[in-house]
């Protein structure tokens, strides 16, 4: 199995992690922060077998897998009682857990909360240290990042928490400050080259290109999917500039609107990237992830103006902070369109 010296990028961030063990002086709290897929998860497992043991177990809890993605996903299906009875966590390894977002909103509940205290008080089973990793922090509701916060004031002394989050300032800020923090970041473009290359990933430039720095994302992206989401926001994007009728767009998000598992977060996502492409273009410059679209991209800028790309933008973070309250898909991007529209047609006028 892979350890913390063959860990790709962050080599001082896997390196500290490797000297707390050697000298035998591990923090009780540790928090890996930075952006998704740069292995923050990856990291913690691997730390967590260098000190117990049993890394094929331990790899078991990675939430990346078919069967781990297959379950969480079931669970949205679950009313909120049922979620509630029986909180989500993994334990392949006797003496490691792993707790990660649940649910429709993905968020870390205090029933998981409570369940992992209630764990802690363990002795461990087969060596002197227990490791619990709780996997995006940051999107743990407020009762249990307080909940979180007891178990910190007064840990038991075998156990070891690691905590990943994107955002450090997501987190109560005295779970920071109880926390040994080590800020992680996307690795190099040299360093993806190499890693797409040892993975024998098809179509590795334009994986490392899209994944920007981050392996997680590179490794498990599936480039049909992502056409398909870029070709929807980009009619999207189109249509709000006024290039294609709204007409157009209804035929497009129709299909989208009737697929229940298809996340909006997705769109979003795909749709941040053209922004910044396009922004690129508009300023005279190349397009960085979607190089393809050029043309497309270069008809849009003519379109527009930079109010309307900030608009775009300003719209596009509404739309995000609403998705955490499982809002309708379709009604907030039709609505987000209307806006565009309107403003393009002033542009024009």
């Amino acid at each position: 199995m892979a350890s913390l010296n063959q860990f790709w990028g962050n080599a001082a961030v896997s390196g500290a992690l490797s000297q707390t063990i050697e000298s035998g002086r591990i923090p009780q709290a540790i928090l890996l922060a930075g952006p998704e897929g740069i292995g923050k998860a990856t990291l913690a497992r691997r730390f967590a077998a260098e000190l117990l043991g049993g890394a094929g177990k331990i790899e078991q809890d990675d939430l990346s897998l078919p069967a781990n993605v297959e379950l969480i996903e079931e669970r949205e299906k679950w009313t909120a009682e049922k979620r509630a009875e029986s909180p989500l966590f993994f334990s392949s390894h006797p003496d490691f857990v792993t707790l990660c977002p649940d649910g429709p909103l993905r968020q870390i509940s205090i029933q998981q909360m409570r369940a992992l205290k209630e764990r802690a008080q363990f002795q461990p089973l087969r060596g002197s240290r227990r490791v619990f990793l709780i996997n995006q922090l940051d999107r743990a509701n407020e009762q249990a990042a307080n909940s979180l916060l007891k178990l910190l004031e007064e840990p038991p002394p075998y156990l070891v928490l690691i905590a990943t989050a994107e955002n450090l300032y997501d987190l109560l800020p005295t779970i920071r400050s109880r926390s040994v923090v080590f800020s992680m970041s996307r690795l190099s473009d040299e360093e993806m080259g190499e890693f797409v290359r040892s993975k024998g990933l098809p179509e590795a430039e334009h994986r490392a290109m899209l994944a920007e720095g981050s392996p997680g994302i590179a490794t498990t992206l599936n480039l049909d999917e992502y056409r398909q989401r870029r070709a929807l926001m980009l009619a999207f994007l189109e249509c709000g500039a006024g290039l294609l009728p709204f007409g157009a767009w209804v035929q497009r998000s129709e299909s989208f609107g009737s697929r229940k598992t298809e996340k909006l977060e997705y769109y979003v996502k795909v749709a941040y990237g053209l922004l910044e492409d396009l922004l690129l273009v508009w300023q005279g410059a190349a397009a960085v992830k979607n190089r393809d679209l050029e043309s497309n991209l270069t008809a849009l800028g003519r379109r527009v103006s930079f109010r309307w790309l900030e608009k775009a933008t300003g719209a596009l973070d509404e739309v995000v902070r609403l998705a955490n309250r499982n809002i309708q898909k379709i009604g907030a991007l039709d609505a987000m369109l209307i806006m565009l529209r309107n403003e393009a047609e002033g542009i024009s006028a």
